[in-house]
């Protein structure tokens, strides 16, 4: 058993396992600075809301600054792909490494096209593969075009309003046999074969013609997901890829028998927590970000507050009457400690970043407001806005706003 770790060290260990642990250099971040970040994180969640911004480009501002989004671009639609979309945390961009463990552990049969009447799920099976075998990647709707008439009864809407080729295409990407080429500025996924997205090792494994040991590919995704942690329990792990709870346990037994992870109790908690054997352990933590509702470091609650004293929900999906918060909240991080949060909401037509609410947290330092007003200048420049507008709601709205204008709210 390693030697018991205090919860400052513990957070100063998880901050650097995210990348989030020191002060990001100045400049804007190159692409070799974007994929490293990426391989660090292993996979960023994607969400359809656009308030902000994309959830995935979110992550790598908060780790890097300024950076071209289009590298992003890049990585995931041409080869060879450093990432690419498949079921993960949530619907992701993974590495490409991690496809084949996925597609042995990950089940999401909700999603697509298991309910259809299975003669009819496999002829449009049979008539989508044979259209994306010959045809550039294609959009559902530009499919369901191209595959002609559909008998009445299959059109059928469910879900979030999908026709039936777009569940069909949705149990195809799930078995692994279609994948996402790229994606619409609309951020429709264009769709086509596994085999043109994955290197042929990869997708040898989607087609049936290797058998993955299941208990290696769990232990891969395991460490993967304890690399990115620093530390944590296995809940901690397992909810990093959404794999099973029981197998997750076992998973971590055994790579503590083969010395990859260190059993370490941190002072304050009463659950078993481990610790990657690789993991760095920083004497300070100097680092300052916004955090998106999405980001990985925030990805299990439970975890969060026990590190950081900081309770956490999305309000979303809360009637506004009902919120407490704010529709969009980023959790502000500065150095070890989540010290405030802001409903943030970039008005691109009127060219600004809209502060709807900031919050501070519990003894939060008394410059907090003054570097949440640097973030802010930042991602708005980062964002193409020019302005930044502090809304007069929560205790630190005030500050907030008065740093702000001595920031220089104008930037270009």
């Amino acid at each position: 058993m390693g030697t018991p770790v205090s919860l400052s060290q513990a957070r100063r260990i998880a901050l650097a396992a995210q990348g989030l642990a020191r002060v990001r250099p100045t400049g804007p971040a190159t692409a070799r600075a974007v994929g490293r970040t990426f391989a660090q994180l292993h996979l960023v969640q994607i969400d359809s809301v656009n308030v902000l911004a994309r959830s995935h480009y979110l992550p790598f501002f908060s780790r890097l600054g300024e950076y071209d989004s289009g590298i992003l671009q890049t990585m995931a639609s041409r080869r060879p792909r450093r990432m690419m979309e498949y079921w993960a945390h949530e619907a992701s961009f993974i590495r490409p490494e991690h496809f084949p463990d996925l597609l042995v552990w990950q089940k999401r049969s909700w999603v697509g096209a298991h309910h259809l009447e299975p003669a009819i799920r496999r002829d449009l099976e049979e008539r989508i593969l044979a259209v994306l075998a010959v045809e550039s990647p294609m959009t559902a709707s530009e499919l369901t075009q191209k595959l002609g008439h559909v008998p009445e009864a299959e059109r059928v809407n469910w879900g979030w309003n999908w026709n039936i080729v777009k569940r069909v295409l949705e149990h195809l990407f799930e078995e692994g046999r279609v994948s996402a080429a790229s994606r619409t500025p609309q951020f429709e996924r264009r769709y086509t074969l596994t085999s043109r997205v994955v290197p042929e090792a990869l997708s040898d494994s989607a087609g049936g013609n290797t058998v993955l040991d299941r208990d290696a590919s769990l232990d891969r995704l395991m460490e993967a997901a304890a690399r990115a942690h620093g530390i944590g329990t296995v809940r901690c792990f397992s909810d990093y890829f959404r794999t099973p709870l029981k197998a997750g346990f076992e998973s971590v037994q055994r790579l503590v028998r083969a010395g990859r992870l260190t059993p370490t109790p941190v002072n304050g908690w009463n659950r078993e927590t481990y610790m990657h054997v690789e993991a760095a352990r920083p004497r300070k933590a100097t680092g300052r970000a916004l955090l998106s509702p999405f980001d990985s470091l925030v990805f299990e609650r439970r975890r969060l507050e026990e590190l950081f004293g900081f309770h956490y929900r999305l309000e979303i999906y809360t009637p506004s009457a009902k919120r407490r918060f704010g529709y969009y909240v980023l959790p502000f991080l500065l150095g070890e400690n989540i010290v405030a949060r802001v409903d943030l909401k970039a008005e691109r037509s009127e060219g600004r970043l809209l502060v709807r609410s900031a919050f501070a947290e519990q003894g939060a330092p008394g410059d907090t407001a003054v570097e949440l007003a640097a973030e802010l200048t930042l991602m708005a420049r980062w964002l193409g806005l020019s302005d930044v507008v502090v809304w007069p709601v929560g205790d630190l709205a005030p500050s907030l706003s008065e740093a702000v204008a001595r920031q220089d709210a104008y930037v270009v």
